[in-house]
């Protein structure tokens, strides 16, 4: 975290005797501008903010652009400050500061934009409630006040104002910082370990499974479920779902008896917006991905995932299994089509990515989906076994190129589809496939994030695969999280086949560990627990959709 003592760096006196000037894409609010104009502008902020930019400079992102890349657009900086924490450098005429590491890659950005005085403490406070955190800094020419707030994918945005004081108590932005937060805890990974050691078996195979359940009633079949498997996961369907204050009870009741358990319970729906939306009521109709492809806006796309993030929380839930980064290359493709955002993978890539980190944005996890590739699929997997004809070297030229960049983006769960891809491997679809898992997503792309399966209870394994077994399969292959999406005495089957595969040494238990790790990881960075959730205000979301849709 940047030290509050980086402000002596940069004071007044650098912009007092610059002519401002405002390049054209910048946010519009006038001097005199209206009380709807500073929201709206603090509206851009907020939302810039969590894809670690000011809203101003687009193309600058903090833990990502490099020095080289802002110095070839803009030039020499007019100042360059050198402080304990880095170095810093100014642009006065785009009204911008960044600092970089050692690195030189940027580590924060601030925005000195004239426009920012429209907006006052009582409205920050008032739009994001009370900060993370509070500092001040005073020297011979400034006394200020920095307000701070946390945002999920390690971002920090901060309001520096002047001091209130009882002569001006609601002071105005003085500028605003975006930052990095490089969040290195040397005892994680200890503890971690320390916790794995002290799970029993049966612990950490409920961990490694996504159940489905029946009811939308805390039921004597869930709570088995949730006391004695202690499974990881659960996954919502429409008839687990019939209100929000139905679905928050029925997710608070959960926490409760798992407050006993080791570990937080990841509560998951598809919420894909278009035609794949679980979530009941009228909480704001989003567009298909084909209709968000042909409109090709990589921010409309992150505001879309935000928005599916908070239709998600509002009904308590974590986890959203979207987005879709099939390429839609086969026209016919029954289970595709309009989820897919286009058959062009660069397109599917960009919205994808934009929207899965519009999702992280929200504190929802993102599940990336169907690896490796369900867009040239002439069956519907949920009935039969699709097959795909192609070659890794085919896979790599089209269907894996989005998988690959937003596993170069951080994605946290790839979903595994069912589809048989028999130039690779001719024996298992790519579910229960070891080349396709771990040679393939884990060893050539690099990916170190959650394997999660589809459901294995669909025709595509039932009608060619022993469901038990398969599971095995699939954990042997590389899967962490096995999902068993209908029949919980399916899922408790599932359950004792794996402890029976340890237990005979089919499946080793550091094999089960390092899955459970990888689960461990994940529930701590989105800091899951089992504190009692409340409804979430679905009027304001459903203004919020209308008015995003109406704007674009």
């Amino acid at each position: 975290m940047i030290s509050t003592s980086i402000y002596l760096a940069l004071k007044d006196k650098v912009f007092q005797d610059t002519k401002k000037s405002i390049p054209e894409h910048q946010v519009k609010v006038k001097p005199n501008g209206s009380k709807n104009e500073s929201a709206n502008l603090l509206d851009r902020i907020i939302l810039s903010a969590k894809q670690g930019e000011i809203p101003t400079q687009k193309k600058i992102t903090v833990g990502k652009t490099v020095l080289n890349d802002l110095t070839s657009k803009y030039g020499q900086p007019d100042q360059k400050d050198q402080v304990a924490n880095g170095t810093y450098l100014t642009y006065k005429k785009q009204e911008f500061a960044v600092g970089y590491d050692q690195h030189e890659r940027l580590n924060e950005i601030r925005s000195y934009d004239d426009h920012l005085k429209q907006i006052h403490y009582d409205t920050i406070i008032k739009k994001l409630n009370k900060p993370t955190s509070i500092k001040y800094y005073k020297d011979q020419e400034v006394d200020q006040i920095i307000l701070i707030y946390d945002l999920p994918n390690k971002y920090e945005l901060k309001f520096i104002l002047p001091r209130p004081t009882s002569d001006n108590p609601n002071p105005s932005i003085h500028h605003t910082s975006v930052s990095i937060i490089e969040q290195a805890n040397p005892n994680q990974s200890s503890n971690i370990d320390k916790l794995l050691n002290e799970m029993t078996l049966k612990e950490k195979i409920g961990q490694m499974i996504i159940s489905g359940f029946y009811g939308s009633n805390y039921s004597n079949s869930l709570k088995e479920l949730v006391e004695q498997y202690k499974i990881g996961g659960f996954i919502f369907y429409n008839e687990n779902l019939l209100n929000t204050n139905q679905t928050v009870n029925l997710v608070n009741s959960i926490k409760a008896s798992n407050a006993k358990n080791r570990l937080p319970v990841i509560f998951g729906v598809d919420q894909e917006g278009g035609r794949v939306s679980r979530l009941p009521g009228n909480i704001g109709k989003l567009p298909t991905n084909e209709q968000i492809g042909k409109r090709n806006n990589g921010e409309f796309s992150f505001e879309i995932g935000q928005i599916l993030g908070e239709q998600v929380k509002a009904f308590g839930l974590n986890m959203d299994f979207a987005p879709v980064l099939d390429v839609n290359s086969n026209q016919k493709n029954p289970v595709i089509g309009d989820r897919s955002f286009s058959n062009n993978p660069a397109i599917v890539s960009n919205l994808g990515i934009q929207t899965m980190n519009g999702l992280k944005s929200e504190n929802i996890i993102p599940v990336v989906k169907h690896f490796p590739g369900h867009g040239d699929t002439s069956v519907d997997s949920h009935l039969e076994l699709p097959v795909v004809n192609k070659s890794y070297t085919e896979l790599k030229s089209l269907e894996l190129i989005p998988f690959k960049n937003a596993i170069h983006e951080n994605a946290d769960v790839v979903m595994i589809a069912h589809i048989l891809l028999p130039k690779i491997d001719a024996n298992y679809p790519a579910s229960m496939s070891k080349t396709i898992i771990t040679s393939i997503l884990r060893s050539d792309l690099q990916y170190k994030g959650i394997v999660m399966t589809d459901d294995m209870t669909m025709s595509a394994i039932g009608k060619h695969y022993h469901l038990e077994k398969a599971a095995v399969t699939s954990i042997l292959a590389g899967s962490d999280m096995i999902m068993v999406a209908h029949d919980p005495n399916k899922v408790k089957a599932v359950f004792q086949e794996i402890e029976t595969a340890v237990k005979n040494g089919t499946i080793s238990e550091q094999r089960i560990n390092e899955s459970v790790k990888r689960i461990m990881i994940l529930k701590q960075k989105y800091k899951l627990n089992n504190e009692q959730v409340h409804i979430g205000d679905t009027k304001a979301l459903i203004e919020k959709t209308n008015k995003l849709l109406h704007q674009r």
